[in-house]
């Protein structure tokens, strides 16, 4: 897919100091992008995919060593997208999470989401110095869960 990506409605935050205020805003977010999705149901890139989207948030894979995630197109990077994502949460190493923090930057993406053992300080300091709104320490899964 190229061309143009759609905008959602994409207003920026501005939050400082406590990490649970991004969590709250970041929830409430309802279009999220998976990178690391992925179709193998044992790892944690299904699992948080499909965790979103049973918890009602469109959601896009974004994995280039995949064409489908649970019946769904995967993507090979957030440019592909349809649609600039309210929320980028990561689930790769943060060796192969640095090219996707850049991207999601450069799209105008507003908070990202780092899964543990998605993160690294250099990352972290990375996606502020970008301007994004980080999430870490902490999994979405659990963060949902904890709302019900």
């Amino acid at each position: 897919m190229s061309g143009e990506n759609k905008q959602i409605s994409n207003d920026k935050i501005d939050l400082e100091g406590d990490r649970m205020d991004y969590v709250e805003e970041a929830l409430k977010r309802k279009v999220w992008a998976v990178v690391g999705a992925t179709d193998n149901k044992e790892k944690f890139g299904y699992k948080i995919y499909k965790n979103l989207k049973l918890e009602g948030y469109t959601v896009y894979p974004v994995n280039p060593n995949y064409e489908s995630v649970d019946g769904d197109k995967c993507y090979e990077s957030l440019s592909k997208l349809p649609v600039v994502p309210e929320v980028v949460d990561m689930v790769v190493s943060p060796k192969r999470g640095d090219a996707f923090v850049e991207e999601a930057a450069k799209l105008g993406v507003d908070i990202i989401w780092f899964q543990p053992e998605a993160e690294s300080d250099a990352l972290i300091e990375k996606a502020e110095n970008l301007g994004l709104n980080v999430v870490y320490n902490t999994c979405v899964m659990m963060e949902t869960d904890r709302r019900k």
